[in-house]
């Protein structure tokens, strides 16, 4: 047994300090709330987060530049060219491509990117679809399909 395991017993409560009850109680007369000013007061004191008229730290970090975007969508990237390897009428997602062997890691979502060229007519479903990749594959006879 150390001394950070000793505990109260459970179910037990510590009772609340009784404030202003004068000075032999411990808190009298001020409250220990000292003499004077904005915190002493009933009511007192500031909002979270207030600096006392300074722009405050949560409306100063997002202007300044290097700040990371948060909640960003990531992104596995695939161009049409990779694709054209792909028989005929097939249905293109990021579990087929990881069977393929195509992509090695399915973390993310999927989203084509238009370099290269398709000659293959692919059922495509995916996360996001550039203008040139949606066009191609439309052009080869293909279908696109934006999925969550």
């Amino acid at each position: 047994m150390r001394l950070t395991d000793v505990r109260p017993q459970k179910g037990s409560k510590k009772r609340a300090r009784r404030l202003g009850r004068g000075v032999s109680a411990g808190q009298g007369a001020s409250a220990g709330k000292g003499m004077r000013g904005q915190n002493s007061r009933s009511g007192g004191g500031t909002r979270p987060g207030f600096e006392g008229g300074q722009q405050p730290l949560y409306r100063r970090l997002p202007k300044l530049k290097g700040f990371p975007i948060i909640n960003r969508k990531e992104y596995i990237t695939m161009n049409v060219s990779k694709l054209s390897s792909l028989p005929a009428d097939t249905e293109v997602n990021l579990s087929s491509l990881k069977e393929a062997g195509i992509i090695k890691a399915a973390k993310g979502s999927l989203k084509i990117l238009g370099d290269g060229e398709l000659n293959v007519a692919l059922k495509v479903k995916a996360a996001a679809f550039t203008a040139s990749a949606k066009s191609k594959i439309e052009a080869a006879g293909g279908s696109c399909e934006v999925v969550k």
